[in-house]
């Protein structure tokens, strides 16, 4: 897909162990935060819980304005959050976190791409060597 006047879909993945109580809304919550201090508005458009007891997730949409490249750019992003239990302890658990950042008037063209990529994300069983 091409730029956006100057601005490039993107998609980033991160993960942190969280040996808390937190709740994925909570985590969620958390991002927006983190969004508000470093911009001046974010507005959740959406949320919802996903995924099974075993293996929880949730999906939130943020949409917000940005600079980019001097212009002020309005901005989606989908957020999604996969909770992975430790097979061994399951008090352990890893939050993975994928996130696709784009246009607004890219987001419809990319976002079943992001879709796909998010099913694909699983942990992987068995030990390797």
């Amino acid at each position: 897909l091409p730029s956006d006047a100057g601005f490039t879909a993107n998609i980033a993945i991160d993960g942190e162990y969280r040996p808390d109580a937190a709740t994925l809304p909570e985590i969620a919550d958390e991002s927006v935060e983190h969004l508000t201090r470093a911009l001046t508005s974010v507005t959740v458009t959406g949320r919802r819980e996903a995924g099974s007891v075993d293996a929880p997730g949730l999906t939130q949409t943020l949409a917000f304005s940005a600079s980019v490249g001097g212009v002020s750019r309005d901005l989606v992003q989908s957020q999604v959050y996969l909770s992975m239990a430790d097979i061994s302890d399951s008090g352990k658990r890893a939050v993975i976190r994928l996130v696709l950042t784009s246009t607004a008037s890219q987001y419809p063209a990319v976002l079943d791409d992001f879709r796909d990529l998010v099913r694909t994300v699983r942990p992987r069983s068995g030990a390797t060597s």
